[in-house]
């Protein structure tokens, strides 16, 4: 089933010629959920072939301006655009009175509710789930409280080999049963267990964003085994003095987080302005990490098991 991630934006606090600021669109099962929302992002998502009325679900990691600038036009967008649902936006304390400001001056007029969701920062939790998906927060380390997101698939259910329906003459009963999980009992008394007569359609993905923060063991902890990681690196590593002071990581520090949680894939983003070209951020990080890339507005990244970056 598609899992896959579109970089909207992927500078860090001033945006540059070729990077918006920080915003990102995870796309589920035709579902999509919006992670940050930088200066821009509306403009974003129609660039790229989106529709603002697709995204129900805004998910802010942290209460600075490059993360949460773009939501008071989007929030004007959708209702021009003749929005009717309700627009649910998670984010951490203070993200109410600031939007209730907003509206009191500028939101005359907008056609749908917008519901926010405050987040406690300094815990795990699980703060949105369905029938496919569970979405949690867990605790990262910035200067203001800073929420870290895991999008987690649930496991699908089991389908049945097509070989197995006919070779023991399965009856339609039996099929719905199997796919429950039992076992089938032939007429003669066998056994068959429902290992051997079904099969996982495919393994559940994670994907992990952390925006900004430093990079620690707590943080790689929280996302242990991630199929893909998309973790700031603000500066080179001969900044890293600077970076912590800052509550940022370098691209060096973003890799051996990496490693360290054993993730399968990373991508590097929230580049200072500084940076030109980021090359020599992901030659670094890359020394550590192979299997690393860079964030590029409009790039989108598909959760396949086991696959690396393309060159």
């Amino acid at each position: 089933m598609s899992f896959s991630v579109t970089i909207l934006g992927c500078s860090a606090a001033l945006p540059t010629a070729n990077r918006f600021p920080s915003a990102q669109l995870v796309s589920i099962r035709n579902r999509r959920y919006l992670v940050d929302c930088g200066e821009g992002a509306q403009m974003q998502l129609c660039r790229y072939g989106f529709s603002a009325l697709q995204v129900n679900h805004v998910f802010i990691s942290h209460l600075h301006g490059d993360h949460m600038f773009g939501l008071f036009g989007l929030i004007s967008t959708m209702s021009m655009m003749g929005r009717r649902s309700p627009l649910h936006i998670y984010a951490p304390c203070g993200m109410q009175q600031i939007l209730d400001d907003h509206l009191r001056y500028f939101g005359e007029g907008v056609s749908y509710s917008v519901e926010v969701h405050e987040l406690c920062c300094e815990r795990q939790s699980i703060i949105l789930e369905d029938k496919h998906i569970t979405v949690s927060t867990f605790p990262l380390y910035h200067r203001v409280p800073t929420c870290g997101f895991l999008f987690c698939e649930k496991t699908p259910p089991r389908n049945i080999f097509k070989e197995a329906i006919a070779k023991y003459s399965l009856p339609l009963c039996a099929i719905i049963a199997i796919k429950n999980g039992s076992d089938y009992t032939l007429p003669d008394g066998e056994v068959i267990p429902n290992e051997q007569l079904t099969y996982q359609p495919y393994a559940p993905r994670t994907y992990a964003y952390c925006s900004d923060t430093i990079a620690c063991r707590e943080v790689a902890l929280a996302v242990q085994g991630a199929d893909l990681l998309y973790h700031e690196a603000t500066f080179a590593d001969d900044m890293r003095d600077f970076a912590i002071n800052r509550g940022h990581a370098t691209a060096r520090q973003a890799a051996q987080l990496a490693r360290d949680a054993g993730v399968k894939r990373l991508i590097i983003g929230h580049f200072s302005s500084r940076y030109r070209s980021v090359d020599a951020l992901v030659a670094e990080a890359q020394q550590v990490f192979p299997n690393t890339c860079a964030a590029k507005d409009g790039a989108t990244f598909f959760l396949n098991q086991d696959l690396p970056f393309a060159d």
